[in-house]
C-alpha cells in the first residue's frame, strides 16, 4: 500500500483544489427554481415541500429528486415558514456544500490504481457534529470515502462543515439509496465488511483481523447502533475494549479508535516504522 502523501485521486480529495469553505447552507424557494436547479446539475441537501401539495411541477420534483437520491420531505407550513421568512410558495430547497461522489466510480479508480480501498460506511448517524467529527478522524487516518445513506443521516450543514475543519472539502462523501445494495455490492467487489459493534465478544485489539486489505468499516447509529439487516452481512464484527462503567462510546470517537487500528496495520504492512515520522524503514 502506498503512502497517503503519494495518492493520485481525480476528484475533491486527491489531487483536486479544495472546494470553498461554506459557512451556511443556501437555499432555494420555489417549485419552478428547485427543478431547475436540479435539470442544472446543482447539487442539493434536502427538499420540503407543503404537505398536501399536488401538482405536475411537484411530481416533477420528487421523480427528479428520487432519480439523484435527494431527500424529499412533506412538511406542514409552519416547518416552511421556520425555515425562511421569504416567499417560498410552498418549495424549499437546501443546497449541499458538497458535490456527492459516486462510490462506484471511486472504487473502480482505487483499484485500477493499484489502491487498497479504505470505506467508511455510517448507518444512520444523525448528530451533524457527530458526522464533522467522524468525517476529520476519516480524513486523518486515511479514509478513500465516507457512505451516508440518502435518508436518516445527519445534513451536511455549516455545523457539519465546522466541526469536520475541512475534512468534509477532502475526502469524498457518496449518497447511496440503499445501504444493504451497497454492502452487497462492496462484498462482490471482494472488500471485507467489518461491522464495529458492542454486541460481539470479539475485540479489535486480538488483532484477528487483517485491516491491510480492501475494507469497508461500519459504524452505526449514536441511538441503537447498526441494524441487523447490515450486521449480519458483515464478514467481521468488532467491538472496543472499556473497561469503565459506561457501556459505550461516542460514535465519532469509536470511529476514531477503529481507523487508527486499520491505519496502524496498513502502515506496518507499508514498511512505516513509525507511525509519528511516518519515515520508511
Amino acid at each position: 500500500m502506498e503512502s497517503r502523501n503519494n495518492r493520485q485521486f481525480v476528484g475533491n480529495r486527491y489531487g483536486g483544489p479544495r472546494a470553498p469553505k461554506e459557512e451556511k447552507l443556501e437555499m432555494i424557494f420555489g417549485s419552478r427554481p428547485i427543478l431547475e436547479a436540479m435539470l442544472a446539475g446543482k447539487t442539493l441537501e434536502k427538499i420540503f415541500l407543503l404537505r398536501g401539495t399536488n401538482n405536475p411541477t411537484t411530481d416533477e420534483i420528487i421523480a427528479e429528486a428520487k432519480n439523484h437520491d435527494v431527500p424529499v420531505a412533506s412538511v406542514p407550513l409552519e416547518k416552511l415558514n421556520k425555515l425562511t421568512r421569504k416567499n417560498h410558495q410552498g418549495a424549499v430547497a437546501l443546497i449541499s456544500p458538497i458535490t456527492y461522489q459516486p462510490l462506484a466510480e471511486i472504487v473502480t479508480s482505487l483499484f485500477e490504481n493499484g489502491k487498497t480501498p479504505l470505506l467508511l460506511i455510517l448507518d444512520r448517524v444523525t448528530d451533524v457534529r457527530n458526522f464533522g467529527s467522524i468525517a476529520r478522524n476519516a480524513e486523518c487516518m486515511g479514509v478513500d470515502a465516507i457512505v451516508i445513506p440518502s435518508r436518516g443521516g445527519a445534513q451536511v450543514n455549516a455545523d457539519a462543515m465546522k466541526t469536520s475543519a475541512g475534512a468534509l472539502n477532502l475526502v469524498p462523501v457518496c449518497r447511496e439509496p440503499n445501504l444493504k445494495d451497497t454492502i452487497d455490492y462492496l462484498k462482490d467487489y471482494g472488500i471485507q465488511i467489518v461491522a464495529c459493534t458492542e454486541k460481539t465478544e470479539h475485540m479489535i485489539t486480538d488483532f484477528a483481523v487483517d485491516f491491510s486489505g480492501p475494507t469497508a468499516i461500519i459504524m452505526g447509529s449514536e441511538e441503537d447502533g447498526i441494524s441487523p439487516e447490515y450486521l449480519k452481512r458483515a464478514d467481521v464484527r468488532l467491538r472496543i475494549p472499556l473497561m469503565g462503567q459506561i457501556g459505550s462510546l461516542n460514535v465519532s470517537v469509536a470511529t476514531g479508535i477503529i481507523l487508527y487500528e486499520a491505519m496502524s496495520q496498513r502502515l506496518r504492512e507499508s514498511g512505516y516504522s513509525s507511525l509519528g515520522s511516518l519515515e520508511p524503514r
